[in-house]
C-alpha cells in the first residue's frame, strides 16, 4: 500500500466514514439501540435466549426489554444502578440513529 493510500485509509477511519452505514436497510426506527440493548441484556442475565426488545412507537418511542422471570434483579441491579446505566447506553445508541427522547422499560 502506498503512502497516499495509507493516509486516505487513516483519514476515513478518523472521520468515521468507515463506520457509516446505509440507513435504508434498517427496518426499525432505532435499530442500533435495539441491538445494543439486546447485547447488554443478554450479557447480564442467566437466560440470554429469553431476552427480547420490542419497539413501541404509539406515544413516543419506547423500547421494552423483556427478560425471564428470575433475571429481572440482575438487569435492575442494586438501587437500579445497572438499569440506569443500560438506559444511558441505550439512549446514546438511539441518538446515533437520530432518535431523541427514547424511553427504555424493563419488563419480565
Amino acid at each position: 500500500m502506498s503512502d497516499v493510500e495509507n493516509e486516505t485509509a487513516e483519514d476515513d477511519a478518523v472521520s468515521g466514514d468507515a463506520l457509516a452505514t446505509d440507513d435504508s436497510d434498517r427496518a426499525l426506527p432505532s435499530a442500533t439501540a435495539v441491538a445494543v440493548l439486546e447485547y447488554l441484556a443478554r450479557a447480564l442475565v442467566a437466560s440470554p435466549d429469553e431476552v427480547r426488545v420490542e419497539v413501541d412507537d404509539r406515544d413516543g418511542l419506547t423500547l421494552n426489554v423483556y427478560v425471564a422471570d428470575g433475571d429481572m434483579g440482575r438487569v435492575i441491579g442494586k438501587r437500579g444502578r445497572v438499569a440506569n446505566a443500560v438506559r444511558s447506553v441505550g439512549r446514546a445508541a438511539a441518538a446515533r440513529d437520530g432518535q431523541s427522547g427514547v424511553a427504555i422499560e424493563f419488563v419480565d
